[in-house]
């Protein structure tokens, strides 16, 4: 129960500081990673350990390739790391699927409702027409740029997933 509530506190301050500045701050993920470790050491030791550096090195994992292709934060790979560290690998497992739905929402949702909906859609269909006639495109520049706040993803599936699993489990 402990780790739900700090995990549900630091996803709720990372949501706020991701929406508001784009940034998920080591201020928070820190201490929340050193008591993750400390309690499952605490209250299972070796397998608590085991259990918090598996479930830290699948969050870790699952986002560093999108990090190192420029396409995620730092601060977004180590929420999902701390998440596994709280929480275990099965858990960090499920939540990145719901992770990766709601972010694919945010994603299509920011293309949409952004401006220039008639340019975007264009564009798609100027890739469609490539990807049929086989012709690389020049994908570089305003449609290839832009951020948006994956933490908030990430805490919509850690979210989702203490909901389905229920809160007292684990």
């Amino acid at each position: 129960m402990w780790t739900h509530i700090v995990l549900l506190i630091v996803l709720s301050i990372c949501v706020i500081t991701d929406l508001k500045n784009r940034k998920i701050y080591n201020i928070v993920i820190f201490p929340a990673m050193v008591f993750a470790f400390l309690f499952h050491v605490l209250s299972d030791g070796w397998a608590g350990l085991g259990f918090s550096l598996l479930g830290f090195t699948l969050g870790l994992a699952i986002l560093i390739i999108p990090f190192l292709m420029g396409g995620m934060g730092a601060g977004d790979v180590k929420l999902l790391a701390l998440v596994g560290a709280l929480q275990g690998a099965e858990f960090v497992f499920s939540a990145a699927v719901y992770m990766a739905l709601i972010g694919s929402v945010m994603a299509l949702a920011i293309v949409l409702f952004k401006d220039g909906i008639r340019e975007r859609l264009q564009f798609a269909g100027f890739i469609l027409i490539c990807l049929r006639f086989r012709i690389r495109p020049n994908l570089q520049g305003y449609w290839t740029t832009g951020a948006y706040p994956y933490g908030v993803a990430i805490a919509g599936g850690a979210a989702v997933c203490l909901w389905l699993k229920g809160w007292g489990a684990g």
